[in-house]
């Protein structure tokens, strides 16, 4: 019943870009961080950006600062991470995931907070 479903995943030519989309059903992502995080094969999964339920505090890993925009749209109870200048290096299945706290957002994959996880959107970059 409650959970959220990314997309906007694709393949890409390496400078390209991508915009994905995280959207909740059966719940409002009014009261919830929302973080996005990736999986490349072979590779742990790591933070790549997040946002807290006002969208008052926003952080990135610094692969990807100054490359990737997070925000969020309440009244669409939607969450979105727009990717520019693609690298082969951003390859890797992206999920997001809810967490209910207030001021804070967290960047570990790892946080118990982090209550929802969507099921990943593949981005490919191609060389």
């Amino acid at each position: 019943q409650l959970q959220l479903v990314e997309s906007g995943g694709g393949l890409v030519q390496s400078g390209g870009s991508l915009r994905l989309s995280c959207r909740a059903s059966g719940f409002t992502l009014d009261y919830y961080a929302i973080g996005w995080f990736r999986q490349a094969p072979g590779k742990e999964r790591e933070g790549v950006s997040c946002i807290s339920s006002s969208g008052g505090t926003i952080r990135y890993a610094d692969s990807v600062k100054g490359r990737f925009t997070i925000s969020r749209d309440n009244a669409k109870n939607t969450v979105y991470l727009e990717m520019n200048s693609l690298k082969p290096d951003d390859t890797a299945i992206y999920y997001c995931a809810a967490a209910p706290i207030e001021t804070l957002c967290l960047m570990s994959p790892n946080s118990r907070r982090y209550e929802y996880w969507g099921q990943g959107t593949q981005v490919t970059v191609s060389s």
